[in-house]
């Protein structure tokens, strides 16, 4: 049946619509042009690493050396960069919902290592103003696509925003924590439920780390046993 469909409906590359065989969704040039990440990783934010790292050890890019990470490990599918960033932006403000099932196995490829049996699946909150105005939230997509591939569980609604904050584009790194500080919480209903429990936060993209670092907060003040963090991009300085 698969075969068939195939062929009355070939597979497009989700970035130029050109066909492709597999399941990675992307035509080979697309791929050339996608900064995947691959090899030695920081064992925080998941940004390649250069050099020899020892396997057996946990390894920390600049940044997170510079800055510790209250979470426990963090990985990311691809750098910020080309056309990562491109589709990450044609789904934030083009509408591209498409996107999602594709990225969401780059996403669980690269969360792999983070996944336990009793992990919990949470991706980061928007304001429901925020909301009412992009009518969906990326990031809930992002865990919803992610739950056959990685067999958790999902509560897309574990997470809220309690205050709405403006766009982060431009701001420093201490202006970012400062407003994305207290703004992310725990909905009541779920207090007892992830106590004691690993939790992988989902997101699209981390810069800085401050809204990440946001839920993380929460999350351990309601008792949560291990924070993690997954996001589809990663932005660093060479990105």
């Amino acid at each position: 049946m698969q075969s068939a469909l195939r062929i009355l409906y070939p597979t497009q590359c989700v970035s130029c619509d050109a066909l492709v065989e597999g399941d990675t969704g992307l035509c080979g040039k697309c791929w050339s042009d996608t900064p995947f990440i691959t090899g030695a990783v920081c064992g925080a934010c998941g940004a390649p690493l250069i050099g020899d790292v020892d396997p057996e050890e946990t390894a920390y890019c600049e940044a997170c050396h510079a800055s510790p990470r209250p979470w426990l490990h963090g990985r990311a599918a691809t750098l910020y960069s080309g056309n990562a960033r491109r589709l990450v932006l044609a789904l934030k403000h083009g509408d591209r919902t498409d996107l999602v099932p594709a990225l969401s196995q780059w996403m669980a490829r690269a969360a792999a290592p983070l996944l336990q049996p009793d992990t919990i699946i949470a991706p980061i909150p928007l304001h429901w103003s925020r909301m009412l105005k992009r009518r969906y939230n990326q990031s809930a997509l992002f865990a919803l696509e992610l739950k056959p591939y990685v067999n958790a569980i999902v509560l897309p609604d574990l997470l809220r925003r309690t205050k709405p904050t403006t766009s982060l584009e431009g701001l420093s790194r201490d202006e970012r924590f400062d407003l994305l500080r207290g703004a992310i919480t725990i909905k009541p209903k779920y207090a007892d439920e992830i106590q004691g429990k690993r939790v992988l936060i989902a997101d699209d993209v981390m810069t800085t780390g401050a809204t990440l670092t946001a839920a993380t907060e929460a999350l351990q003040t309601s008792r949560a046993r291990e924070v993690c963090v997954l996001t589809l991009a990663r932005v660093t300085k060479d990105a």
